[in-house]
């Protein structure tokens, strides 16, 4: 029985295949030799062309399903995000709307606090324009007085003779008397 090598290239060629070489001139190949080598890498090569598109495949399929579980964390770590934003949007609007308020409250109740002094500071005016109009009328009184009593004694005593000093003694005595038996 022969074997395929024998059936490709008789022995008689192995001779000149001792010495093993490229032969790259197209013409001068057998076109059996092609076709051989072609179905060994075929047949072993197909194996581990399988093995290499399997292990692409898987690798892709990997990849992808790892960047799909990145894709849905990163939508729902931007879901997160925009109802923290949305809830800082809100506590910001609800500071700036309290700050807002205490201002109004703390504009009015300086205003009050101002327009309380401003009467208070009115009614103290007005108070010590009263008492320093009394205390002037109190002393044009005093001085009136005091002016009319030195006048009345200035009149008195140059009217006054000792007669009438005397008669005046006696009426007020008398005016004395009658208030003494009249309380009795």
């Amino acid at each position: 029985m022969r074997s395929v090598s024998e059936i490709a290239a008789p022995s008689s060629y192995w001779i000149l295949a001792a010495s093993f070489g490229l032969n790259t001139n197209i013409l001068e190949i057998n076109l059996i030799n092609p076709i051989l080598v072609l179905g060994i890498l075929f047949y072993y090569g197909r194996g581990v062309l399988i093995n290499l598109l399997e292990n692409r495949k898987r690798t892709i399929l990997n990849t992808i399903q790892d960047a799909e579980e990145r894709y849905k964390e990163a939508t729902d770590k931007l879901k997160r995000a925009r109802t923290r934003l949305q809830q800082a949007k809100a506590k910001a609007d609800e500071i700036r709307i309290n700050g807002l308020n205490q201002l109004d409250r703390e504009q009015r109740d300086l205003v009050d606090a101002a327009d309380e002094d401003l009467k208070g500071l009115e009614d103290s005016k007005n108070y010590t324009i009263r008492f320093e109009k009394q205390r002037a009328i109190e002393q044009v009184r005093q001085q009136v007085s005091r002016l009319a009593s030195e006048r009345a004694l200035e009149s008195l005593n140059g009217r006054l003779n000792n007669e009438l000093h005397l008669r005046m003694i006696d009426y007020h005595i008398d005016l004395l008397k009658s208030m003494e038996n009249s309380a009795d």
